[in-house]
């Protein structure tokens, strides 16, 4: 891989890791901390929070009709997202340790939190979760997808593609049959569980 590539890759890194303490300071700020998976508000900020709640019935007569018509819509999409759901982790749990990849843990993609905050109410909850679920759902379905094809096929693609996932930088140039004789290997190698790479 080229070392302008890889210096680049690794101040995006560096920034991600920056990112994240910027984020540990602002929960400081908003006054929650996390305890392992509770979020715990001070209490003032909870009595702020439940004076903010809109309830039921103004948030709907407040609500725009096309939000309303079109959410049994939304929501009638939760059957293939099941469905998808169970296909990609069944297909992981079958393949992944034949393939000697290490698996993607579901609970750190699909994250369900922000139905505990106090200025929601159950409609908004709700939408919360759905929502949560949906978005959670593709990442983690596009990191089984992404760790595939590093195992399968690690090439660019010719054309440019719009937002590829955080693996593919390191794939092999298109046309470039040396570098991917001598990448793919190791790049099949990296998937390998911590304790086969620790070990192996």
């Amino acid at each position: 891989m080229n070392s302008r590539v890889s210096q680049i890759l690794a101040e995006i890194r560096h920034l991600e890791e920056e990112l994240e303490d910027v984020i540990n300071t602002q929960q400081v700020q908003l006054y929650y901390r996390i305890e392992g998976t509770k979020i715990r508000f001070e209490q003032s900020v909870r009595r702020a929070h439940q004076q903010l709640k809109t309830g039921i019935f103004r948030w709907l007569r407040e609500s725009s009709p096309r939000n309303l018509i079109t959410a049994p819509l939304i929501y009638a999409l939760i059957v293939p997202f099941v469905l998808l759901d169970l296909s990609v982790t069944v297909y992981q749990w079958l393949c992944f340790p034949l393939y000697r990849i290490e698996k993607v843990q579901r609970n750190n993609y699909i994250i369900l939190d922000r139905h505990k905050l106090g200025y929601l109410n159950v409609i908004e909850k709700f939408n919360c979760i759905y929502c949560g679920y949906a978005t959670g759902l593709f990442t983690y379905t596009r990191e089984i997808a992404a760790r595939t094809e590093q195992y399968w096929c690690p090439i660019k693609h010719a054309r440019k593609i719009l937002d590829p996932h955080r693996r593919y930088a390191r794939f092999s140039d298109f046309g470039d049959s040396d570098e991917f004789a001598e990448h793919f290997p190791k790049l099949r190698k990296e998937l390998a569980p911590v304790s086969d790479q620790t070990t192996g």
